[in-house]
């Protein structure tokens, strides 16, 4: 046992390969083009191999590399196997499946026990092991939608949307350049900073913070489908409508975050800055802004996802001939739902990059803080 290292993922990887052997063959006998004997041995020998290989005291980087190819390996044969077989996947498929999932589980566990000492490695291991988990998120999403003939009209495979992708890159271009270029950018600004320009009038003046806050509660509670018509009867039917619905969902996550931060800023440094004859402005510059800067990153962080939710959503009650919510909502009423997912898809990797920007300028800007020093975001 001293030579062994025991996984229960391995463990189930083998039992499954034991259960899928009598239930062979993994396509239904009326295929167009069944997977070959041989085919279906290789799978079973990467996932048994891989599976056997992990139990033994390798080097987690070997390892990994083993559990990652054996596991995205049999996934390619198997999702190669069942193109052109929609709907004809028996249980067989389906068991393999999860014991190659349960491979790339095994692969990720090593991963995240890896120690590393260099800046490099680091940015590889937090990409690849998200990585990792989103790839499996499509290849059980293309495996289940091919494999159990799921109407497509229900839920189309990510290659459909990813062909879909491809041959609508112009549209979808200038999509992006309605919705996010102007109606979120600058909604999110205009509305990023004002909240926090009024947040800090409200610390300065203490009517101000007792009168606004608990109109910012108000105001946050208001759906989104009863602002929009409103902000387009006022603003007309373009980008600045948009625009102005993204302002009022961020101006109040900015104000309340902002607000508290600046009550962070623990007495004894405040009686610190009086010591030295700090005016008010010098003491909210030196000290409670920085103090403040998690509370406010944290807003520009929850605001950049609302702003991105509210454009779109506002798109829904009138907009040019252009723009993601006008194009979901269109494309919806025809029927075309692998151009809705594009869109769903393009909004989703927008609002994740958008996102990761402001975390990185927060981990630049912030690098003092106890929470990033120790790697907690």
């Amino acid at each position: 046992m001293k030579n062994s290292h025991l996984s229960w993922q391995g463990t189930l990887s083998l039992l499954l390969c034991l259960v899928a052997l009598p239930a062979l063959p993994l396509l239904a006998a009326d295929a167009a083009t069944p997977i070959s004997s041989g085919t279906t041995f290789v799978i079973f020998i990467l996932i048994a191999s891989a599976a056997a290989i992990s139990f033994m005291n390798l080097s987690a980087t070997l390892s990994a590399a083993i559990l990652f190819f054996a596991a995205h390996a049999a996934a390619w044969l198997l999702l190669a196997g069942i193109s052109g077989n929609e709907g004809n996947a028996l249980a067989s498929f389906f068991i393999l499946l999860a014991a190659a999932w349960l491979l790339a589980w095994r692969c990720v566990s090593i991963l995240s026990t890896i120690r590393v000492h260099s800046t490099a490695d680091s940015y590889t291991l937090r990409l690849l092991i998200p990585a990792i988990f989103g790839v499996w998120i499509i290849i059980i999403w293309e495996a289940v939608t091919r494999g159990a003939g799921v109407p497509f009209i229900l839920l189309p495979p990510p290659s459909a949307i990813g062909a879909r992708i491809a041959g609508s890159i112009s549209i979808l271009w200038t999509d992006v350049q309605q919705t996010i270029f102007r109606s979120v950018l600058i909604g999110y600004t205009i509305g990023c900073a004002s909240g926090f320009i009024v947040a800090i009038l409200a610390d300065r003046f203490t009517f101000l913070r007792r009168g606004l806050l608990p109109i910012g509660n108000l105001v946050s509670a208001l759906p989104i489908i009863g602002v929009a018509p409103i902000m387009v009867m006022w603003f007309g039917f373009d980008w600045q409508s948009k625009a102005a619905v993204v302002v009022v969902m961020t101006f109040f996550p900015m104000l309340v975050n902002t607000v508290a931060g600046l009550a962070a800023a623990g007495n004894i440094e405040r009686d610190l800055m009086r010591t030295y004859a700090s005016n008010y402005w010098q003491t909210l510059l030196k000290l409670r802004l920085p103090a403040a800067a998690p509370f406010i990153f944290n807003a520009l962080k929850i605001n950049s996802t609302l702003a991105l939710i509210g454009a779109i959503v506002a798109e829904f009650f009138g907009t040019p001939m252009s723009g993601m919510g006008f194009r979901i909502s269109t494309e919806n009423g025809r029927l075309n739902l692998d151009m809705v997912w594009a869109e769903i898809a393009v909004a989703a990797v927008a609002g994740s990059v958008f996102y990761g920007i402001v975390a990185i300028i927060e981990r630049m800007t912030t690098f003092w803080h106890p929470s990033i020093r120790s790697g907690q975001t």
